[in-house]
């Protein structure tokens, strides 16, 4: 079974993307650069649960 993870902006905390995680365990939380439509400009989004 696989779960969902939000893919919250570092600046505003606003969750804007939502991704599948699959079986295998993670000890970091995904990072990536992501456009943020409420700061208007690309961020770093990290992983939330």
């Amino acid at each position: 079974m696989q779960k969902k993870a939000s893919l919250a902006c570092v600046e505003c905390g606003s969750r804007n993307y939502t991704i599948t995680l699959g079986a295998s365990a993670r000890t970091t939380r995904l990072e990536m650069n992501k456009h943020c439509k409420y700061c208007k400009k690309h961020t770093k989004h990290r992983e939330t649960k």
